[in-house]
């Protein structure tokens, strides 16, 4: 990945817009080479299936951009818990962690941080997962809820951080690709955005 601290081209307009600053978007507005472009697609043999499973399931678009952007093949064969432990844990298809789980998600609301690897049941329960998301995004709104997924507690106190409006805007251009097109839900292309690691 590329270290540089912007790395979204895209100001979107759709209705997750909100009123995190998009300023620091617009720095790779116009690249003058398409290869320099931190965005794309390619094919995943085998994702339009996972798609509809996904979506099957209770997903929206939305939640296949979140996907779609964490893993290649929108599964959880990633590394347990992303390689982390406690708050910072992740899991499920959309690697929530378990800091914002465990107050936004009924299922484990009440658990404490030494209890973390209860989160791995998102890992081979879709519907679980996706309920989880949509129960966060609605307890702490768009807005913190892109800032404690992208960057936990720190993110939920100032979800403007740069890396945040960053990730932001490539989940509302993946989820654009995605309903452009009625075979962006059930064909196997996936769409990328090269985000910077943290």
């Amino acid at each position: 990945m590329r270290a540089s601290g912007t790395i979204i081209a895209v100001v979107s307009t759709l209705s997750l817009a909100s009123a995190i600053p998009t300023v620091s978007l617009t720095k790779l507005a116009f690249r003058a080479d398409p290869a320099d472009d931190p965005r794309g697609s390619y094919t995943v043999s085998g994702l339009g299936a996972r798609k509809q499973e996904v979506t099957g399931a209770g997903a929206d678009t939305f939640a296949l951009a979140v996907a779609m952007l964490e893993t290649d093949d929108m599964s959880t064969t990633y590394a347990y818990g992303d390689n982390k432990q406690d708050d910072a844990s992740n899991f499920g298809i959309f690697k929530q962690n378990w800091g914002m789980l465990r107050e936004c998600c009924t299922q484990f609301q009440g658990q404490t941080e030494v209890e973390w690897n209860n989160g791995a049941v998102l890992n081979s329960d879709l519907n679980a997962d996706i309920e989880c998301l949509n129960e966060c995004r609605l307890y702490y709104g768009v807005d913190k809820w892109f800032g404690g997924h992208r960057d936990g507690s720190t993110g939920l106190a100032d979800p403007t951080l740069e890396v945040i409006v960053d990730y932001k805007a490539g989940i509302e251009w993946i989820q654009a690709q995605i309903e452009a097109d009625p075979t962006g839900l059930t064909d196997d292309t996936r769409f990328w955005v090269q985000i910077q690691a943290i």
